[in-house]
């Protein structure tokens, strides 16, 4: 069964054809936020669509017929848009964007109830702060919503949302997977229309976007996505992909515990009428933060990033990787960056392993919580996305969460896990399991450094991130 997947994210679109697991074809377009002053990032609707249609088109154009497209999208990114012309009212605002802030903080005394229904923190990087910002400075007509539900618009005229990517948004009641008009009324948004909520496997209807008319048969939210390609559907089996930000995912299982120290619950999947749970810690900045450093002119590209790591090298420089301030489970919006150790015999070299532990540190504070929710630590640590292609930094990973890394054998792994949801849809008579199937990993590291001495830099990065907190006011 061949699927056209789509990944539709942050920093470009990929598409897929996939047949049983195998990849076909491929195809990709760039695309680039624009990084505005306070934390602001948008996109333009359009360049989305269009990334969607020109990679699919290519991926499409050496293979033939498909029998289905499959969209993942990049979660938290909201607009507003004319329901009935289809036309984009707004930029789109990023999940990375903490304009929405002043939203969270006039709401804060509400933040416990918000929790304990949706799973999530109250934190512009979820939807509904975006939207209701929206609402209150750009404009009052159309609709406002996650860009999925434009580009499906677009795509086949319907009005839906995929329940994965409702459950991001701080207006889903996460236990019964439905639109909550209370929690709408908090944020200003009871009179709004919100699409139908879908399973992950459920037929959107038909698109011609790509020419021939197709059925849309799989949505996802992209880091869902990844965790259902990588087979992390037992409890406690976790995930972190790499990528314009680092995303870790835990499965639960059917039921959906909420946090007690700082991370997320959100839906993993519904298929097959069937829906369960993950928790989700969020790191702002990791591919980014390495395009900042080649935007800076510090290397000439991500790979020239990477030449130059030297995991051995010694660890006095510590970088705190706020850029776009710190997400799991510090909920910082304010937070900035920060070197802590810079002298003048520092070198590129130096700063380079610098962001890079930084970024590989803030997973560990992820994993470490997730083990305190779970009541049991994480054994192994399941990873996919660009920066899980460098076994340096790979390394790295395993030696500061002295714990196993086990690479995804394709750099695809959202592409994926959105065609299995599919297939899951349209192969009624296959096992889940058959379709999403095992792996061999491409990779996998094992720590070379003592715990001690993870320990001891894990101690002072945790120290760096108070003291650059501090900097910023309120309590670390």
């Amino acid at each position: 069964m061949r699927i056209l997947a789509i990944d539709q994210g942050t920093s470009g679109t990929k598409a897929l054809v996939v047949d049983d697991g195998i990849v076909l074809s491929e195809s990709s377009v760039a695309v680039r936020p624009t990084y505005l002053p306070d934390g602001r990032v948008e996109q333009d609707p359009s360049e989305l669509l269009e990334s969607v249609r020109v990679a699919g088109s290519k991926a499409l154009s050496s293979v033939g017929s498909v029998d289905a497209v499959a969209l993942a999208n990049q979660g938290e990114t909201v607009l507003a848009w004319d329901e009935s012309t289809g036309d984009p009212l707004t930029t789109a605002i990023v999940w990375q964007d903490g304009r929405a802030a002043d939203v969270c903080i006039e709401l804060a005394d509400d933040a416990d109830w918000i929790a304990a229904r949706t799973g999530l923190v109250l934190d512009p990087y979820f939807s509904a702060p975006k939207m209701t910002w929206i609402r209150r400075n750009l404009t009052k007509a159309g609709v406002v919503t996650t860009t999925d539900s434009w580009l499906v618009h677009a795509m086949t005229g319907e009005f839906v949302t995929d329940v994965t990517t409702a459950s991001r948004s701080l207006l889903l009641d996460l236990d019964s997977a439905s639109w909550d008009r209370e929690l709408a009324s908090v944020f200003g948004l009871a009179d709004e229309s919100f699409p139908r909520v879908v399973a992950c496997d459920e037929f959107i209807g038909m698109t011609s976007l790509f020419g021939e008319e197709l059925p849309l048969h799989g949505l996802m939210v992209d880091q869902q996505a990844a965790l259902l390609a990588q087979d992390c559907r037992t409890s406690g089996q976790t995930k972190c992909t790499y990528g314009t930000g680092a995303f870790l995912l835990a499965a639960l299982g059917p039921h959906a515990p909420r946090s007690r120290h700082g991370l997320t619950t959100s839906v993993a999947a519904t298929l097959r009428g069937e829906t369960t749970y993950c928790l989700d810690g969020q790191v702002f900045t990791a591919g980014s933060a390495m395009r900042w450093l080649t935007d800076l002119g510090v290397v000439g590209d991500v790979q020239d990033s990477l030449s130059v790591l030297d995991p051995d090298a010694n660890d006095e420089l510590l970088f705190v990787p706020a850029l776009a301030g710190l997400g799991a489970p510090w909920w910082r919006t304010d937070a900035k960056a920060s070197f802590v150790g810079l002298t003048l015999s520092t070198s590129r070299a130096d700063i380079v392993l610098s962001v890079l532990r930084g970024i590989a540190t803030q997973i560990v504070d992820v994993l470490m919580v997730v083990g305190k929710d779970a009541e049991h630590p994480v054994d192994v640590l399941r990873v996919d996305g660009g920066l899980a292609n460098s076994a340096p930094f790979m390394q790295l990973q395993s030696d500061l969460a002295q714990i196993p890394v086990e690479v995804y054998p394709s750099p695809n792994a959202t592409a994926l896990g959105v065609a299995a949801a599919a297939e899951i849809g349209l192969w009624p008579e296959r096992s889940v399991d058959a379709i999403v199937g095992s792996w061999i990993p491409q990779a996998r590291y094992e720590p070379r450094w003592s715990a001690d001495r993870a320990a001891n830099y894990v101690g002072r990065w945790r120290e760096a991130v108070a003291t650059s907190l501090a900097t910023v006011g309120g309590t670390p």
